[in-house]
């Protein structure tokens, strides 16, 4: 008895350090609602990572690779998608993850009031259940961005039983098929998920629990970071990188994100001087984004005027990035009879926003612009914009693997994220010819279209392609950077 009694201790003593592996992670924010049809922050997508998976993912090359559908087929004439998904999958609540669980939450993001998804997958007009594990989705048209689309949260399923038992809480208690399930969330605080043992994938799972604590300062998540605090963090200031590769304690982690920082303009904004295009091109002609790069990201962020970086393929080449000319702002501004336009500029009340806007301020002084910051947090900011209550919004996106992602949801009429209130029935056409066809030169032909109009009409001022950067502790081994900005946990270690 006490020699079984002495294994039985020593088995404890052994799984004990497994069990008690919690990964603290750093955010930048507070996400908003932990409902994938709902959310439309980059830190929530943060948590969605370890909470649901989507119907397939990207590598870090950005090609598409199987996670809940396993196949996938588009017909020919582009109008039907059939897709395959993973036998014995789970939700976290036991549910099975089936083609009707995929066809509800399909239908979901497209029905559910202040869907944030409608936008994204609208052309889908049915889905069927052709079996147990096929479901068929039925397009209005085709729809390039489609398989784009569900590497993200429109791909992403949630348990219908659970949907329907809690309704609109369903946020509270968010229930996916993802590696981790919902444990707790504290606002401002932190998000606590631990691992879900009937994972798909479970064997290469090896983290217990994570903890996304949001702390806006990236000193302070720093700081956490060197004292033990946090064991990796996210969007670590550029002006800090340097030091950390130099710290032997610490590792870095980079790559340039998929999405833009811009300077998003309330074109609709009554009695505005930025509702005039002249104003809103001599802003523009202000700014040297080189500079505001320099001075605020220590040059580590790369300059562009595009929803994607000169780098990108879909880049339009005719329109190169403009070099400031203050003279040529001057004339504008003259032109629109505004030689001194007042403007109130939203940034978030982070460490980083407000430096940008105080060298923004400070450029399109030069023209005669007077701009004043207002510094708010996060979701009161993205609250005033969906409102129409802002003037001028510096506004990051973290971007999408299909050009469209970066496109759509901003420069459509109506669409949800189109925070401008910019409506062209150019560029809505130029963004339909984008979506109609895979055809690669198609969808060139609809960028240049669309930049013809969207570049000229100024209803945002793209500025820059960020690096993405993460600091961790030595002690995280199997860490991966991807584009999009988001940790996958599978094969991540914390010894």
């Amino acid at each position: 008895m006490l020699r079984l009694a002495a294994c039985l201790i020593a088995g404890l003593a052994l799984t004990a350090p497994l069990s008690a592996q919690t990964l603290r992670y750093g955010m930048m924010e507070d996400p908003d609602a932990l409902d994938p049809t709902l959310a439309r922050t980059f830190a929530g997508r943060m948590v969605f990572a370890a909470l649901c998976d989507k119907l397939v993912d990207i590598g870090p090359d950005l090609k598409l690779v199987p996670q809940l559908a396993t196949k996938w087929e588009l017909s020919a004439d582009e109008k039907t998608l059939t897709m395959t998904l993973r036998p014995g999958v789970r939700f976290h609540d036991g549910e099975p993850v089936n083609a009707a669980a995929a066809k509800y939450s399909i239908e979901r993001h497209l029905k559910m009031p202040g869907s944030q998804r409608r936008g994204e997958i609208a052309p889908i007009d049915s889905v069927e259940a052709v079996d147990d594990l096929t479901f068929k989705i039925n397009l209005k048209q085709p729809f390039a961005p489609l398989m784009a689309q569900f590497t993200d949260r429109a791909g992403m399923l949630v348990s219908p039983k659970a949907a329907e038992r809690l309704g609109d809480k369903f946020a509270t208690d968010p229930v996916c098929a993802g590696p981790f399930r919902f444990v707790e969330r504290v606002p401002q605080d932190r998000i606590v998920v631990k691992r879900f043992p009937d994972y798909w994938n479970k064997d290469q799972i090896h983290i217990q629990r994570v903890e996304f604590r949001p702390i806006p300062d990236t000193t302070v998540r720093l700081t956490n970071l060197r004292a033990g605090q946090l064991d990796l963090l996210e969007r670590l200031a550029p002006t800090d990188a340097p030091q950390v590769a130099r710290d032997a304690k610490l590792k870095l982690a980079s790559t340039y994100e998929l999405g833009f920082q811009s300077v998003l303009f309330n074109t609709a904004k009554a009695g505005s001087p930025i509702a005039d295009p002249r104003v809103r091109a001599a802003f523009e002609l202000s700014l040297d984004r080189n500079a505001i790069s320099q001075v605020v990201f220590n040059g580590e962020f790369l300059p562009g005027n595009q929803w994607v970086s000169p780098k990108h393929p879909d880049y339009v080449k005719d329109y190169p990035i403009p070099k400031r000319d203050v003279a040529k702002a001057k004339a504008l501004l003259a032109e629109a009879g505004q030689p001194k336009p007042q403007i109130t500029m939203m940034v978030y009340a982070n460490s980083e926003a407000p430096q940008v806007g105080q060298v923004i301020q400070a450029m399109t002084k030069e023209a005669g612009f007077e701009v004043k910051l207002q510094a708010t947090d996060f979701t009161t900011a993205l609250d005033l914009a969906d409102k129409g209550n802002y003037e001028a919004y510096l506004y990051n996106w973290s971007g999408r693997p299909d050009p469209d992602g970066n496109t759509f949801s901003f420069l459509s009429c109506k669409a949800p994220l189109n925070y401008p209130r910019y409506c062209s029935p150019e560029a809505d056409a130029a963004l339909q010819a984008e979506r109609g066809s895979v055809d690669p030169e198609k969808r060139r032909a609809a960028w240049k279209a669309l930049a013809d109009k969207v570049l000229t009409d100024r209803p945002s001022v793209y500025l820059m392609h960020r690096k993405l950067l993460w600091a961790y502790s030595p002690k995280i081994s199997g860490f991966v950077p991807y584009p999009d900005g988001l940790v996958r946990f599978t094969g991540l270690t914390l010894n």
